[in-house]
């Protein structure tokens, strides 16, 4: 009976339902701003799109990173080959109201762009296709574009601004097409919350958690180790609600974040008054510097994917991590008082994450709770939350923090990393 029920359930119709709805084998055309195009065929929405174009290293987990908030404002392309084979899940929730199969209410890129789309999908949990999924979202997409030679190219001249048109046999040229970069605009407003939301109101610990375009995996991950989190706007000023709270939370987010000043100044201003745990992933990593003092470079072309190495220079060990990020914190080894480096990558050397000598401040730069991805570093979650109850209970105060790490701050000495 077991099997029966089971062989049945692998042949439910939608597994390998066509594609109908979508507007499939029309010509589409990739256009950048500095003048190379690419052609495929379309089997997204039949609209224009306009983004910077990045491209995602990723195998799996296509509907995860198409709404993830930080690739909002971008065109992504996947170098996995073969994408859309199993299809895209239902908009399920959790008990807390968090999406299961998606880490936002939306597709947030502008457009995708991959080598071979698989016209059929088959998964027991699939509801619909890539292509049916985009064209009802109103997002475009191109297939069969040489996204090696492409990802090439971005690895050369960088993130590039790009024009994803369909139809028309040629592609329009780039003088055609008005480029307007979305790193220059407030990325975050566009994502963020409007109002607070609560999750998990009767956890035994609060965490104010800024949303400055926050994965619900990153929420689940904290609701699930018992948090009561609310959720504010990215421009909230937590300081004067701040005995409300037991510890501050801060998330990713898409564009540049010096275009968040509002946030940087109150957390600065946390970092004098908040005295209790603060951590930051991504965005925050880069909030949190910057608020130290610290300064943000563009990366050349971004570290996206689910296979980048951080080391962790606290004990030497070397974790595969999940990341999605253009911009990093300038780490010459040597960092404002009182801060040091945390994590730094094994491939080109830039900033993982930073923290405090003696306080309990600190930040990651890649996506601990990884959604796909590797699960290395969850138990950065567990630290924190541990932190956090430790504080609340007057186990741990600041002065008793501040001795346990008197000595490894005085010890500690900049050191430069091998390249």
């Amino acid at each position: 009976m077991l099997f029966r029920m089971t062989q049945k359930a692998f042949q439910a119709p939608a597994l390998t339902r066509s594609l109908a709805s979508a507007a499939l084998n029309e010509p589409a055309h990739l256009t950048f701003k500095t003048g190379q195009t690419f052609s495929g065929k379309s089997f997204g929405a039949a609209t224009p799109a306009m983004g910077e174009t990045v491209f995602t290293t990723s195998l799996v987990g296509y509907p995860e990173s198409m709404t993830d908030p930080s690739y909002h404002g971008q065109i992504l392309v996947f170098t996995q080959p073969l994408i859309g084979n199993y299809g895209v899940p239902g908009a399920a929730r959790d008990e807390h109201g968090l999406l299961t199969n998606f880490e936002s209410d939306k597709i947030q890129c502008k457009a995708i762009v991959v080598n071979d789309y698989a016209t059929r999908y088959s998964h027991w949990n699939a509801v619909e296709s890539l292509g049916e999924w985009c064209a009802r979202s109103g997002v475009p997409a191109i297939s069969g574009v040489d996204t090696r030679a492409l990802v090439h190219l971005l690895r050369g001249q960088g993130s590039t601004l790009g024009a994803l048109t369909v139809g028309g046999s040629e592609a329009p040229s780039a003088g055609e097409l008005g480029f307007a970069d979305p790193n220059a605009e407030n990325l975050v407003a566009k994502v963020s919350v409007r109002q607070p939301q609560e999750f998990n109101p009767a956890g035994d610990v609060k965490i104010a958690v800024v949303d400055c375009g926050i994965k619900h995996n990153i929420l689940r991950c904290l609701v699930e180790r018992g948090a009561a989190v609310t959720l504010l706007p990215w421009d909230y000023n937590f300081n004067p609600v701040a005995d409300q709270f037991d510890g501050l939370f801060i998330s990713n987010g898409p564009g540049s974040p010096t275009q968040c000043t509002p946030l940087v100044e109150n957390v600065r201003q946390a970092y004098a008054t908040f005295n209790k745990p603060i951590f930051g992933i991504c965005m925050g990593n880069q909030i949190m510097g910057l608020a130290a003092g610290l300064e943000v470079y563009k990366l050349r072309y971004g570290n996206r994917g689910h296979n980048q190495p951080a080391v962790n220079l606290t004990n030497g060990q070397c974790v595969i991590t999940s990341q999605n990020h253009g911009y990093a914190l300038k780490d010459d080894g040597i960092l404002p008082s009182g801060w040091q480096r945390y994590f730094v990558n094994a491939n080109d050397g830039s900033n993982e994450g930073i923290r405090h000598s003696y306080l309990p401040f600190s930040s990651v730069q890649f996506h601990p709770e990884a959604k796909g991805g590797p699960q290395d570093t969850r138990y950065l979650f567990d630290s924190f939350l541990t932190q956090v109850r430790q504080f609340k209970s007057q186990r741990l105060g600041t002065d008793v923090y501040q001795a346990r790490f008197a000595a490894e701050a005085a010890a500690q000495q900049p050191q430069a990393v091998a390249a």
